[in-house]
Protein backbone atom coordinates (compact mmCIF):
# COMPACT_ATOMS: atom_id res chain seq x y z
CA UNK A 1 0.00 0.00 0.00
CA UNK A 2 3.19 2.71 0.96
CA UNK A 3 4.29 1.91 -2.60
CA UNK A 4 1.07 2.86 -4.09
CA UNK A 5 0.78 6.15 -2.23
CA UNK A 6 4.77 6.70 -3.12
CA UNK A 7 3.90 6.26 -6.75
CA UNK A 8 0.68 8.83 -6.36
CA UNK A 9 3.01 11.53 -4.88
CA UNK A 10 6.11 10.75 -7.26
CA UNK A 11 3.27 11.47 -10.07
CA UNK A 12 2.12 14.61 -8.65
CA UNK A 13 5.67 15.46 -8.58
CA UNK A 14 6.91 14.63 -11.91
CA UNK A 15 3.82 15.94 -13.19
CA UNK A 16 5.24 19.48 -11.77
CA UNK A 17 8.73 18.65 -13.21
CA UNK A 18 7.28 17.61 -16.87
CA UNK A 19 5.36 20.90 -16.78
CA UNK A 20 8.34 22.88 -16.33
CA UNK A 21 10.29 21.08 -18.90
CA UNK A 22 7.58 21.21 -21.22
CA UNK A 23 7.34 24.91 -20.42
CA UNK A 24 11.05 25.68 -21.23
CA UNK A 25 10.51 23.82 -24.80
CA UNK A 26 7.26 25.66 -25.71
CA UNK A 27 7.58 29.57 -24.97
CA UNK A 28 10.12 30.30 -27.66
CA UNK A 29 7.88 28.39 -30.13
CA UNK A 30 4.94 30.02 -32.28
CA UNK A 31 3.04 27.24 -32.24
CA UNK A 32 3.78 25.12 -29.01
CA UNK A 33 1.10 22.80 -29.96
CA UNK A 34 2.91 20.77 -32.89
CA UNK A 35 5.45 20.01 -31.10
CA UNK A 36 3.94 17.58 -28.51
CA UNK A 37 3.57 15.02 -31.60
CA UNK A 38 7.51 15.20 -32.32
CA UNK A 39 9.20 11.58 -31.67
CA UNK A 40 12.26 14.14 -30.27
CA UNK A 41 9.67 15.92 -27.78
CA UNK A 42 8.69 12.48 -26.40
CA UNK A 43 11.96 11.35 -26.06
CA UNK A 44 13.12 14.32 -24.30
CA UNK A 45 10.04 13.89 -21.66
CA UNK A 46 11.40 10.64 -21.08
CA UNK A 47 14.47 11.74 -20.38
CA UNK A 48 13.75 14.35 -18.17
CA UNK A 49 11.60 11.31 -16.10
CA UNK A 50 14.43 8.99 -16.05
CA UNK A 51 16.92 11.72 -14.60
CA UNK A 52 14.32 12.62 -12.33
CA UNK A 53 14.13 9.71 -10.61
CA UNK A 54 17.84 8.31 -11.66
CA UNK A 55 19.54 11.52 -9.54
CA UNK A 56 17.19 11.03 -6.77
CA UNK A 57 17.80 7.13 -6.57
CA UNK A 58 21.49 7.82 -7.42
CA UNK A 59 22.14 10.27 -4.52
CA UNK A 60 19.60 9.41 -1.63
CA UNK A 61 18.19 6.77 -2.55
CA UNK A 62 14.62 8.80 -2.12
CA UNK A 63 12.57 10.46 -4.74
CA UNK A 64 10.59 12.89 -2.21
CA UNK A 65 7.43 10.14 -2.67
CA UNK A 66 10.14 7.80 -0.65
CA UNK A 67 11.23 10.08 1.69
CA UNK A 68 7.87 10.91 2.33
CA UNK A 69 6.88 6.87 3.74
CA UNK A 70 10.65 6.76 4.97
CA UNK A 71 11.40 4.47 2.64
CA UNK A 72 14.67 4.03 0.59
CA UNK A 73 15.79 2.25 -2.61
CA UNK A 74 19.39 0.35 -2.29
CA UNK A 75 21.51 -2.72 -3.45
CA UNK A 76 21.24 -5.31 -1.13
CA UNK A 77 24.23 -4.55 0.65
CA UNK A 78 23.05 -1.02 1.52
CA UNK A 79 24.94 1.16 -0.50
CA UNK A 80 23.66 3.61 -3.49
CA UNK A 81 22.34 2.16 -6.29
CA UNK A 82 24.59 3.34 -9.41
CA UNK A 83 23.45 4.77 -12.55
CA UNK A 84 23.00 1.71 -14.77
CA UNK A 85 20.91 0.07 -11.85
CA UNK A 86 18.84 3.39 -12.24
CA UNK A 87 18.58 2.93 -15.95
CA UNK A 88 17.54 -0.50 -15.70
CA UNK A 89 15.10 -0.05 -12.75
CA UNK A 90 13.32 2.92 -14.83
CA UNK A 91 13.13 1.00 -18.18
CA UNK A 92 12.11 -2.34 -16.64
CA UNK A 93 9.75 0.11 -14.83
CA UNK A 94 7.96 1.00 -17.54
CA UNK A 95 7.48 -2.43 -19.00
CA UNK A 96 6.08 -3.52 -15.67
CA UNK A 97 3.15 -0.61 -16.06
CA UNK A 98 3.01 -1.92 -19.54
CA UNK A 99 2.37 -4.86 -18.96
CA UNK A 100 -1.47 -4.12 -17.26
CA UNK A 101 0.53 -3.58 -14.16
CA UNK A 102 1.51 -6.88 -13.59
CA UNK A 103 5.37 -5.92 -12.64
CA UNK A 104 4.18 -4.16 -9.72
CA UNK A 105 1.61 -5.94 -8.86
CA UNK A 106 3.88 -9.04 -8.48
CA UNK A 107 4.76 -7.10 -5.23
CA UNK A 108 1.69 -8.65 -3.70
CA UNK A 109 2.60 -12.36 -4.32
CA UNK A 110 6.25 -11.87 -3.65
CA UNK A 111 7.84 -13.18 -0.25
CA UNK A 112 10.29 -10.76 -0.63
CA UNK A 113 7.92 -7.62 -1.37
CA UNK A 114 9.88 -6.98 -4.69
CA UNK A 115 8.55 -5.72 -8.08
CA UNK A 116 10.14 -7.29 -11.16
CA UNK A 117 12.20 -4.28 -11.81
CA UNK A 118 13.64 -4.19 -8.18
CA UNK A 119 14.36 -7.92 -8.98
CA UNK A 120 16.05 -6.87 -13.08
CA UNK A 121 17.62 -4.39 -11.34
CA UNK A 122 19.23 -6.17 -8.62
CA UNK A 123 18.10 -3.06 -6.10
CA UNK A 124 15.34 -3.42 -2.21
CA UNK A 125 13.50 -0.72 -1.76
CA UNK A 126 13.69 -0.94 2.87
CA UNK A 127 12.13 0.81 5.58
CA UNK A 128 14.06 3.02 7.29
CA UNK A 129 14.48 3.52 11.18
CA UNK A 130 12.23 6.51 12.50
Amino acid sequence: MKRLAVMLYDGMLLFGVLFFASLIVMLPVDEPETIATHLWYQVYLVVVCYLYFAYAWTRSGQTLGLKTWKLRVQQPDGKSITWVQSLIRFVSAIISWSIFGMGFLWILFDKNNMAWHDYLSKTEIIKLQE
